[in-house]
C-alpha cells in the first residue's frame, strides 16, 4: 500500500496513504492474540500442573492432584492477560510504525529519493516495528508469563491447603537484584494474596494490570539508589550486596511490610527474568 510515487501526492494524500496502511497492518496483526491462545493454554495448563505438583511433593503440602476452580481461574487469565499485553504491544507497535513512515517518506523526499528507494526503507521500517524483535524481548515477556502463573497457583495451592501466611524466597546469587534481595524472608497474607488476584482478574486493560501489579525500577536520588514502582517509593539502598551471594545487604524501608501487598509486591514477579518464589510460611 505505501509502494507508490511519492513525489506525485500531496501532503493530506500521504497522510491518508499512512493513515489506511496503518488500518491495513492492525487487521493483520489483529490476528496474533486470537492465535497465540492455544499454545498459550496449554502453557498456562503445565506451569499450572508443575507448580501444583511441586507444592504436594515438595513443599508437602495437603491439597488434592487435579486442579481446583482457582487453579482453572489462574490458567485463565494469565493466558487472556498475555493476550491482552501482546494486543497493546502491537499497538504501540504500530503507533512507532507510523511516526517512522511519515518521517521516511519526508526524508526520502527531502533527498530526491525515487519510489524504490523509499518503498524499501518503508519495508525495512515495517519489518523491525512488526516483525522483528531482539529474543531478549520475548524471554522477559516467557519469563513473566510463567512468573505470574507460578506465583498465582501457589497462592492456590496454600489456600487450599489451610496455610495462612507463605514467605518471600530469593535466590542470592550474583544476578539478584536489589528489590529481590529486599524482599527474601518477608511474609505475607494468602487472604490478601487472593483478594489481589480477585482484582486483578476482573482487569482488561493493560495499563491497568501494570498498574496493580507494577515492576520495581531502581533510580538515584542525588546520592542514594532507592527503588521504586508506580511512583511509591519502596526503600533506600543503605548497603548493596550486588554481585555476592548469600548477602541481601541493608535497606531502609519507605513503605510498612503491610503495605508492600498493597502495592503489588506481594507476590513474584517483581521485574523482568524475576527468579523469585514462595514457599508457605
Amino acid at each position: 500500500m505505501l509502494d507508490v510515487d511519492w513525489g506525485r501526492t500531496t501532503a493530506a494524500q500521504r497522510r491518508r496513504l499512512v493513515a489506511e496502511s496503518l488500518v491495513a497492518a492492525g487487521r493483520s496483526t489483529a490476528l496474533i492474540p486470537k492465535r497465540i491462545e492455544v499454545p498459550l493454554g496449554d502453557a498456562a495448563t503445565a506451569v499450572v500442573n508443575a507448580t501444583r505438583a511441586h507444592s504436594r511433593q515438595v513443599q508437602e503440602l495437603a491439597i488434592g492432584a487435579r486442579f481446583n476452580a482457582l487453579d482453572h481461574r489462574v490458567a485463565r487469565h494469565i493466558v487472556n492477560a498475555q493476550g491482552h499485553l501482546v494486543r497493546d504491544e502491537y499497538g504501540r507497535r504500530l503507533d512507532g510504525f507510523g511516526r517512522e513512515a511519515t518521517r521516511v517518506v519526508a526524508s526520502g523526499l527531502e533527498r530526491g529519493w525515487g519510489r524504490s528507494d523509499i518503498a524499501g526503507e518503508l519495508e525495512s521500517a515495517a519489518r523491525a516495528a512488526l516483525i522483528e524483535r531482539a529474543p531478549f524481548y520475548w524471554e522477559v515477556v516467557a519469563s513473566a508469563f510463567i512468573g505470574q502463573g507460578r506465583s498465582f497457583a501457589q497462592v492456590s495451592s496454600y489456600a487450599e491447603a489451610g496455610v495462612q501466611r507463605y514467605r518471600i524466597e530469593s535466590v542470592l546469587d550474583e544476578r539478584t537484584t536489589h528489590i529481590c534481595r529486599f524482599l527474601h524472608g518477608k511474609t505475607f497474607a494468602v487472604a490478601d494474596a487472593l483478594r489481589k488476584f480477585d482484582q486483578v482478574e476482573r482487569l482488561e486493560q493493560p495499563e491497568d494490570i501494570k498498574r496493580v501489579l507494577p515492576w520495581v525500577r531502581e533510580r538515584l536520588d542525588g546520592d542514594r539508589l532507592t527503588l521504586h514502582s508506580a511512583g511509591v517509593s519502596i526503600a533506600e539502598v543503605v548497603r548493596s550486596a550486588a554481585g555476592r551471594r548469600d548477602e541481601v545487604g541493608e535497606f531502609r524501608p519507605r513503605i510498612a511490610v503491610e503495605g508492600l501487598g498493597d502495592a503489588g509486591l506481594g507476590f513474584p514477579p517483581v521485574h523482568g527474568l524475576c527468579r523469585t518464589t514462595t514457599l508457605a510460611a
